[in-house]
């Protein structure tokens, strides 16, 4: 993990300016406030409060002075010059800020403030002129009583204002009680150390990148995934997508798959899904995803020890399996004309050895049973089979049966015209695919069980026609249940690999469906038969103008 003063770290970051410093001044910050907040708020209410108490106490005192006899005689006869000393008296006791009387025509007959005397007092939205005691707060800081003073006869005479004032915001907020100040202290310090503690756990999160690093890091990797050639499959540990790059959304065919998605929910066959899970483990795994041949590897990710998911890589590798497949076809053809070649060879020595001897007429009946032998079936192959390359493979595949013990006949009815190779350049290649792995897989059958071990071949159409291809055989047959099964790459018990078994059938299936055709198998045994059809291409249109 990058830390602050690793030399790989970019030059010229300016210090102190890291996520984690940030966060933790941003979470400070918010603590700050909050507690800022609630002392206010307690400030506040305590203000509040004060108002609450110091009114009902000055409406105390109020009522006090304005039931005193003496006062309610001043006020009458008038004596106004017994009244400061009633008022001034009631001040010192209550802890008043102030204590005015008033007669009746509301002029102020004493006051704290001298300058106030025999003033006109303003009761404001007072109810005590009107009889009726009144607690309020007429400027915004002083809490004021105001009580009626009542004649003999009960009328007004008079009333008496008891205020004190509120102490300032300020004032409130530094008078709270030391047990709260505690309480706050002590909440800013829980505040802080959590602060501290989630900044660290976000530097650990994300390794001690910046928010630029990571920038440049998401950037650098989604221009890596979308620049590279070959298909990335990013999985978590219950096999859910977690990234697939367009490459890769392109050769599974997924355009709706998105990031969250169960590999079981995607319809891919039981082959790809195996090797995506690691159910089927091993290095470039072979698998056929409708017309393409995919090489598949899957690399388990672990991170501190710990398994986290895993990472496939495709590769599409359809032409160079097509290619390496026809190759091999090649190469069996050229193994069978050597086989031939030694077999002539013997053929050439016991002649030899019969003239030698002087058995002409032994010579003559050897040569002409293998003339006959060998000239029948090239003449019924060359008469129904126009196309030379599909005529010359099956030639090739008679003496590769014959060695293994199986005899290779074709159906009376088979008929294929010439292909023409400037209307379809892949036909002759597709058609030796298909038929060579179905009459390799009918010979496996074949020779494996009891006599007669027979193959019959049947081809039909051509020409501007669509091909048809029937291989019959006298093995075990195929299940129902493997109807379609044997069709999969890697079916064989041998793993599935380039040119390896399990693949044959896997390769006519694939150069069928890559032509719009189809191919199939029926027989529960004895025997089975395989069909398969090859459209022809579709002939281009010449624009003119």
């Amino acid at each position: 993990m990058r830390r602050r003063g690793d030399p790989r770290r970019r030059p010229g970051r300016r210090p102190g300016r890291s996520l984690a410093r940030q966060f933790l001044i941003w979470q400070l910050g918010v603590v700050v406030l909050l507690l800022g907040a609630v002392a206010a708020l307690a400030a506040l209410q305590s203000g509040e409060s004060f108002r609450d108490v110091q009114g009902r106490r000055m409406l105390s005192v109020a009522e006090d002075v304005a039931s005193v006899p003496t006062v309610r005689e001043a006020l009458e006869t008038p004596r106004y010059d017994l009244l400061p000393s009633f008022a001034r008296s009631a001040e010192n006791l209550s802890g008043a800020d102030g204590i005015e009387i008033v007669d009746a025509s509301m002029i102020v007959r004493t006051s704290p403030d001298p300058a106030r005397d025999e003033q006109r007092f303003d009761p404001g939205a007072s109810t005590a002129p009107h009889g009726r005691a009144w607690v309020g707060n007429p400027d915004g800081r002083t809490v004021v009583a105001q009580v009626p003073v009542i004649g003999d006869r009960g009328e007004v005479v008079g009333l008496v204002s008891a205020g004190i004032r509120a102490p300032s915001f300020w004032g409130s907020l530094f008078s709270v009680d030391p047990e709260s100040v505690a309480l706050l202290g002590l909440a800013l310090g829980v505040g802080v150390a959590g602060s501290l503690l989630l900044a660290r756990r976000v530097r650990r999160q994300t390794l001690g990148l910046e928010p630029d690093e990571i920038v440049e890091l998401v950037q650098r990797r989604e221009a890596m995934l979308l620049g590279i050639k070959e298909g990335v499959v990013g999985l978590d540990t219950g096999d859910r997508i977690t990234l697939l790059n367009p490459v890769a959304r392109d050769l599974l065919e997924l355009p709706g798959a998105e990031p969250g998605d169960h590999v079981a929910d995607l319809g891919l066959d039981d082959r790809l899904r195996e090797v995506l899970t690691g159910a089927a483990a091993g290095e470039d795994q072979l698998v056929l995803r409708d017309t393409r041949a995919l090489v598949l590897n899957r690399m388990p990710v672990q991170l501190d020890g710990r398994e986290v998911g895993a990472v496939v890589t495709l590769r599409d590798r359809t032409e160079l399996t097509t290619l390496q497949h026809r190759l091999d076809a090649s190469h069996t053809v050229t193994d069978t004309l050597r086989a031939q070649a030694h077999e002539f060879s013997n053929r050439l020595h016991t002649i030899a050895g019969l003239t030698e001897l002087g058995e002409h007429e032994e010579v003559r009946r050897f040569v002409a049973g293998i003339v006959a032998a060998s000239e029948g079936w090239r003449r019924e192959v060359s008469a129904a089979v126009g196309d030379p390359a599909t005529a010359a493979l099956l030639v090739a595949k008679n003496s590769q049966a014959a060695e293994r013990g199986v005899d290779l006949s074709l159906d009376p009815d088979s008929h294929l015209d010439p292909i023409d190779p400037d209307r379809d350049a892949e036909m002759s290649a597709d058609l030796v695919t298909v038929l060579g792995n179905l009459v390799d897989n009918a010979v496996d059958a074949a020779a494996g069980a009891p006599a007669p071990r027979r193959v019959e071949i049947g081809v039909t159409g051509g020409g501007d026609d669509e091909v048809w291809i029937e291989v019959r055989d006298t093995g075990p047959g195929v299940a129902s249940g493997l109807a379609e099964e044997v069709f999969r790459a890697g079916f064989s018990t041998k793993a599935a690999e380039i040119g390896g078994r399990g693949l044959g059938l896997a390769l006519a299936r694939q150069a069928c469906l890559r032509r719009g055709g189809e191919i199939a198998v029926t027989g529960g045994g004895p025997g089975a038969v395989f069909t398969a059809s090859l459209p022809p291409a579709p002939v281009r249109q010449e624009v003119t103008t």
